[in-house]
C-alpha cells in the first residue's frame, strides 16, 4: 500500500501578483518535496517551457513588499524564503513564483512521483479557487440585479406616495350655511 502524503493547505499559500494567482518557488518545491535550488535549476534549464504567464521572477519591489507582509503577519515564522534565513544571509536571487500552468510544467520537468502526485492536488486547489471565484461573481451580479430592481420599486412607491397624498388629507370642511334673511 502506498505511503500516503499529507496534503497541505495549497490555497493559503497562493498569492496574488501582477494581477495572477501564483505560488512562490519556495512554496511549489516545497510541496513537490524538492529544494527550491533544484527546482529553480530545472526552471533555468528548461527556459523554454516557462513563458511569463507560467511563471516569472519578482522585481526588488514586489520582493520588498512581500517582505513586508511577511514580517507583519502570521506568516513571518514559517519556512518561507522570502524572509531571510540565517543560512547565508538569505536568498541570492530574486524568486521565481508561478501560475497554475506553470507549477504543472514544473511537476514535468522535475520529473518525480512525487511532484506529479502533489502537482494534480496543486491545479486541484487553483481549479477549486477559479471555481469560488465565478460562484462569488455570479453572487454579486445577482446582488446587482436585486439592487437595481429594488431602486426601481422604491422610486414606484415613492411615485403612488405623492398620488395617494391629496387623498389621504382630511376632506375640506363644508361651507356653513348662513342663518337669517337673506337680501
Amino acid at each position: 500500500m502506498p505511503k500516503e502524503i499529507p496534503i497541505p493547505d495549497v490555497q493559503s499559500l497562493v498569492l496574488t501578483l501582477r494581477g495572477k494567482r501564483v505560488l512562490l518557488d519556495s512554496d511549489l518545491a516545497r510541496l513537490y518535496g524538492v529544494t527550491t535550488k533544484r527546482l529553480n535549476e530545472q526552471v533555468r534549464r528548461n527556459a523554454d517551457k516557462f513563458p511569463p504567464d507560467f511563471a516569472f521572477q519578482l522585481t526588488r519591489e514586489e520582493v520588498t513588499n512581500l517582505k513586508s507582509q511577511f514580517a507583519t503577519s502570521s506568516l513571518e515564522n514559517q519556512d518561507s524564503q522570502i524572509v531571510s534565513s540565517t543560512r547565508h544571509g538569505g536568498r541570492r536571487i530574486s524568486p521565481w513564483v508561478f501560475t497554475d500552468y506553470g507549477a504543472i510544467q514544473a511537476a514535468n520537468v522535475l520529473n518525480s512521483p512525487a511532484a506529479t502526485a502533489m502537482s494534480i492536488y496543486v491545479v486541484r486547489s487553483f481549479m477549486q479557487m477559479r471555481e469560488e471565484l465565478l460562484t462569488s461573481a455570479a453572487i454579486l451580479k445577482k446582488l446587482a440585479e436585486i439592487d437595481r430592481t429594488l431602486i426601481e420599486h422604491d422610486d414606484a412607491l415613492r411615485a403612488i406616495w405623492h398620488q395617494l397624498q391629496p387623498l389621504l388629507q382630511p376632506p375640506p370642511e363644508p361651507p356653513k350655511r348662513r342663518i337669517g334673511f337673506l337680501s
